[in-house]
């Protein structure tokens, strides 16, 4: 049941994150809009000429400004709409406009019963006996003060109406009205006795939401630093957005009258003041107190973290960690998005994520105390602060105190990560063991070798998507996968069986990290994930319905099975060497000049382990890769670090042109063919810059593997030692069943 309410409260979550995009957009409108038709911004930089009355950059701002305040005046429907989509399965378009529907009848239905009751007059106006801010005007509708919930309400009601009626099939008489078209007749139908319902309970729930907020807002400081603490831990659940909502968005987070109109929600709050600013002698702290803190960790404290886990890494090991941990921290400090940083380490090392929590939230509380209030649209960057903070002035937001507070805890982050990651051997960025990398990357080589072997015998086929194939394998396969989506960093899916999921591919794809919560599997991947997700999508449409059961029981045990038939096949082969010759035989020349040696001195586990299958490897010492043998390039890797090979013969091979050099991103790679060519022995398949390939790759060992060999079939190293292009590396025996 807890792991049930987890996924349904995930998938709540991710459907906040439509709604939400909007806000930075509509914030940036109101925030340069409210900001530059200021008549003493204008006045104080001498700007009349340019944005004083009747100018045309004075008109567009005003309109800009409206159309923000628009956007945030109608969050209530925007978010019935995002979250009907969000929490639809299929067909989402549908949801959708069932959702504008279903709105506009609950709130007409709660006018309908406010004027039967005469709590709304028949001029329209409200009865002197009602408490002020609980009758609003909803789109021109006057209705309950419901604020978001009143649309979040909505979304989920019905999402849950689409996704069991969208198929439905009626008898033939109604058979028009069946399916997708039903879905807008039921949620009519509901939620005109939703708002009824409303009616009668509502003022009940807004009491039970003014109490909550009191908690918080009651308890003065500690009431912040609780509130940043929890949401802080909540990142890794992806429950956050659950939670931080209603206290931006509702009561929850206060109430204050703001231009004679009483305004519920912390972020709301600002908003007003900011549509309102002439008449604010300075921004309200306790309604900033939900986010004003994130401007000093989000731009100064991990940042902190970041350099201190970068000292931390291993010398040969910093130029990958720093421009790893450059990328993520920019992406912190600008746009406000932390979980690149923070999955960098709490997988790894959940101590020091538990002491983000801790100096986060204190941040929260230490703005509050300072009387900070800078306001934002998603997240504290840079940008936020520059509309929300800089360019409304010190007197407004006591922006400035920010940049002292935030020196200290850049410091704080710093040495505490420092000391506990040198003191407890954290295996931070550039400090994790050496093959740890190299053996995801080749496993998700192979995967990817499978789906271009794949494409190419499906000729009604588009073209496989290679990371999306290997993101589906490691879900278990799309006959594995109930959903799929994303919000700002992370794929979220609901998978049918847990157990079939496989970790270790998944974090072959370029994961930082993976979360588990009963069918709930969450894969961060940062801000690009929104491609990721329509990648997969696209692909998941394109493919039958496939299983991969043998990846999840092969990988999440470190190869153990791959290893066990490999040796069971090896066992057979060498059984069937003592008692009989081998009853034919192919030999495969080596593709490139260098020294030759056995696969199991491959610096690689899985190619040592023979894992992927069975060869062996050669340290080229010349800047050319040539077929082995007459046969077909059966694929060519994007990062042209590797290529696949079939002989005429019908043995299938990988060359693999070094270790861990997919990361090179081609660099280094000159490719002579393309796939589906066929070559003679000798043709250059590839040049190679191997002075480029040395300094930047761990190794330029290049693993040359037989990848489909069969129990009867056994390699033997013919070539231990120097070795040119062309030279006999190793045989390929068949023995007798």
């Amino acid at each position: 049941m807890k792991d049930k309410i987890f996924g349904v409260l995930q998938r709540v979550g991710r459907s906040f994150m439509l709604p939400i995009a909007i806000l930075p957009v509509a914030g940036l409108l109101l925030g340069l809009g409210s900001s530059f038709t200021n008549t003493t911004t204008i006045e104080t930089y001498g700007l009349q000429w340019l944005l004083g009355d009747k100018t045309i950059l004075h008109a567009l701002l005003v309109i800009m400004n409206a159309v923000g305040s628009a956007i945030f005046d109608n969050l209530p429907l925007i978010f019935a709409v995002g979250v009907a989509i969000g929490m639809a399965k299929k067909e989402k378009e549908v949801s959708a406009l069932s959702a504008v529907i279903a709105y506009f009848v609950m709130n007409v239905s709660i006018n309908a019963m406010l004027k039967i009751s005469g709590k709304i007059l028949a001029d329209g106006s409200i009865a002197k006996d009602v408490l002020d801010g609980t009758i609003t005007s909803v789109c021109g509708i006057q209705s309950l003060q419901m604020g978001v919930f009143g649309g979040i309400i909505v979304g989920l009601g019905v999402a849950a109406l689409h996704n069991r009626f969208y198929k439905i099939e009626l008898p033939n008489a109604l058979s028009f009205f069946g399916g997708t078209r039903f879905v807008p007749i039921i949620s009519t139908v509901v939620y005109l006795f939703v708002g009824i319902l409303m009616y009668f309970i509502w003022p009940t729930v807004q009491n039970g939401i003014y109490a909550l907020g009191g908690v918080v807002t009651g308890t003065g400081y500690f009431g912040t630093l609780l509130f940043g603490i929890i949401k802080r831990a909540l990142i890794p659940f992806g429950l956050h957005h659950v939670f931080y909502m209603p206290f931006w968005q509702t009561a929850v987070g206060g109430t204050m009258e703001v231009a004679g109109h009483m305004v519920e929600g912390g972020q709301n709050i600002f908003f007003a003041q900011l549509a309102d600013s002439a008449n604010i002698a300075h921004f309200s702290a306790d309604a900033t107190r939900y986010f004003s803190g994130e401007f000093i960790f989000m731009i100064f404290g991990l940042p902190g973290a970041a350099l201190a886990m970068y000292k931390c890494a291993k010398p040969e090991k910093k130029k990958q960690a720093g421009s790893l941990l450059l990328s993520a921290t920019l992406a912190c400090m600008f746009t406000g998005i932390t979980e690149p940083l923070e999955f960098s380490f709490l997988f790894v090392a959940p101590a020091l994520f538990a002491v983000q929590v801790v100096l986060a939230g204190s941040a929260y509380m230490i703005a509050h105390i300072l009387n900070i209030a800078v306001g934002l649209t998603f997240s504290g960057g840079l940008l936020d602060f520059f509309l929300f903070g800089i360019l409304q002035g010190n007197e407004k937001t006591s922006w400035l105190l920010v940049i002292p507070v935030g020196i200290v805890y850049f410091l704080l982050y710093y040495f505490i990560f420092s000391f506990l990651i040198k003191k407890f051997d954290f295996k931070t960025p550039g400090r994790e063991d050496d093959d740890t990398e190299t053996k995801l990357y080749t496993k998700a080589d192979v995967n990817a070798r499978k789906a271009a072997k794949d494409t190419k015998a499906s000729d009604d086929k588009a073209a496989v998507d290679e990371l999306s194939q290997t993101i589906s394998r490691g879900l278990g396969g799309k006959a594995n996968i109930s959903d799929v989506d994303c919000c700002a960093t992370r794929l979220r899916i609901t998978v049918i069986d847990p157990e079939k999921v496989n970790d270790v591919l998944l974090k072959s794809t370029g994961a930082s990290g993976v979360v588990h919560k009963g069918q709930g599997v969450q894969i961060i991947y940062g801000p690009r994930v929104t491609v990721i997700k329509s990648d997969l999508e696209d692909y998941l449409a394109s493919v039958t319905e496939e299983h991969f059961e043998d990846d999840a029981a092969e990988n999440n045990t470190a190869g153990a099975s791959k290893t066990k038939d490999s040796n069971t096949s090896s066992d057979k082969a060498q059984d069937s060497d003592v008692e009989s010759e081998p009853t034919s035989t192919v030999i495969i020349s080596s593709p490139m000049t260098g020294i030759a040696a056995d696969l199991s001195t491959a610096p690689d586990e899985a190619f040592a382990g023979k894992m992927m299958g069975d060869g062996a490897v050669v340290t080229p010492e010349e800047g050319v890769v040539v077929a082995p043998e007459d046969g077909t390039v059966l694929f060519v890797f994007d990062t042209k670090h590797a290529l696949g090979f079939t002989t005429d013969s019908g043995i299938g091979m990988i060359i693999h042109v070094g270790i861990d050099t997919v990361k090179l991103e081609g660099k280094g790679f000159d490719v002579q063919v393309e796939a589906g060519c066929h070559v003679n022995k000798g043709d250059v398949l590839m040049k190679l810059d191997l002075d480029y390939l040395k300094a930047n790759a761990p190794s330029v060992t290049t693993p040359v593997i037989c990848t489909e060999l069969k129990d009867n079939q056994k390699i033997r190293l013919i070539t231990d030692g120097p070795i040119k292009a062309g030279e006999p590396l190793y045989a390929v025996d068949t023995y007798e069943k």
